[in-house]
């Protein structure tokens, strides 16, 4: 988030009502209200409340789902105090600081607009809407009402990653000159069940490029800088899939094979490739090879974003690749997910420990906080020329394309 520290307090006490001093060691907690914490379960239920639960500063305060019966078992489950039916209703409570919005992608949109228009900071899971457009549309409004976003892509907040950065940045590779990425794309293979129906859809906005690719391409730019130019396929090789319960074939659209070739803006080639579903030899693996060094991350699984990355590396004589554990400062005092850093709670955790800093303004001079609107927005852009240029069959230069 591009905004300043002393800026983010006097936003959060206007249109939050939270009380908070620089020096005082004891602070009002941000209050949160969930949109989609369901009794059945979910992402909010598998990530947000257990990432909640364990962390300093925070309120699970609220939360809304598609009724007030579900509402209802929502709190009673979870012990939430509030329980709302819309989250319309949600975002005009005075009880509720931090809107958090969980849902699949194609409702973002009429979800997060109530929640900015009442002037509440709003947190979105990745992507940030169903195209390029929903996403403009609602970082516009954001940043017509002033108040903070944040996007869930968290790659960004996740300790090893952070630390691979540093690596880099540092000169353990030396000079960059090639990184190559290979992943599974968990949707997008020959199957899916009920609850994931919607993503057979290309227009959805929840596919294998804007989701594996899209959290993926987000972390290697992260780590390595932006890209200057690409060129793509974009193939959707599985037309029909089948239903796991029932046996029923469906179409798909959507794509199941993304492979994307291009220079960063270091100069340094890039080779990304992630297949649908899932494959029995590699989940993701990821290689960056510079002049001094190279280095190697590593999951045993498509969704390696969520924790449980391996990163490894060697340089100068050094034969064979070694571990390197993450330094116990890249943790954020959150000692409690050491031991589960495989858990998806744990990336989340370490994003709402970064996302309380930046409200408070307690990050360091160089930290970064967590990604706003803004940045979704040119994720987003970066998406469609991708797209771009896998329709054209040619290279697409993103800086002429305001990517």
């Amino acid at each position: 988030m591009a905004v300043g520290r002393s800026e983010v307090r006097e936003r959060l006490v206007a249109n939050a009502g939270v009380r908070m001093t620089s020096t005082s060691p004891h602070r009002e907690l941000i209050r949160v209200g969930v949109v989609g914490l369901s009794a059945s379960g979910g992402w909010a239920a598998t990530a947000h409340v257990p990432a909640l639960a364990g962390l300093d500063g925070y309120e699970l305060r609220a939360l809304s789902a598609s009724s007030a019966e579900s509402a209802r078992a929502a709190g009673e489950k979870y012990a939430v105090p509030l329980a709302f039916a819309s989250a319309e209703e949600l975002a005009r409570s005075e009880e509720v600081d931090l809107v958090v919005v969980t849902v699949k992608v194609p409702h973002h949109l009429e979800l997060i607009r109530p929640a900015l228009e009442a002037g509440k900071m709003v947190f979105s899971e990745w992507p940030l809407g169903a195209d390029l457009a929903q996403a403009e549309e609602l970082a516009d409004l954001a940043h017509r009402r002033g108040v903070l976003t944040g996007v869930g892509l968290q790659a960004r907040s996740a300790p090893p990653l952070r630390y691979l950065r540093d690596l880099v940045a540092e000169g353990y590779v030396g000079r960059v000159l090639s990184t190559s990425m290979l992943g599974s794309g968990w949707i997008g293979g020959a199957t899916y069940d009920d609850n994931y129906a919607y993503v057979l859809d290309a227009t959805s906005g929840a596919t294998l490029l804007s989701i594996p690719f899209g959290h993926s391409v987000d972390a290697l730019t992260m780590v390595l800088g932006e890209f200057r130019e690409v060129s793509a396929l974009v193939e959707n090789l599985r037309p029909e899939v089948t239903n796991v319960t029932s046996g029923a074939v469906a179409a798909k659209s959507a794509e199941d094979q993304i492979a994307v070739t291009g220079v960063l803006e270091s100069g340094a080639v890039a080779a990304m490739h992630f297949r649908g579903g899932t494959s029995r030899a590699t989940a993701f693996h990821w290689e960056i090879n510079g002049t001094e060094g190279d280095l190697v991350v590593k999951a045993d699984r498509a969704q390696w974003w969520y924790g449980g990355t391996q990163l490894h590396g060697a340089r100068g004589e050094e034969g064979a690749l070694t571990e390197l554990p993450v330094p116990a400062r890249y943790q954020r005092s959150l000692t409690q997910w050491t031991e589960r850093s495989a858990e998806p709670a744990c990336s989340v955790a370490h994003e709402y420990a970064l996302l309380r800093d930046q409200i408070i303004g307690s990050l360091a001079p160089d930290e970064d906080g967590v990604p706003d609107f803004r940045h979704a927005v040119r994720r987003h852009a970066m998406l469609e020329r991708v797209r771009e240029a896998a329709r054209a069959g040619r290279k697409v230069t993103l800086a002429e394309q305001g990517a």
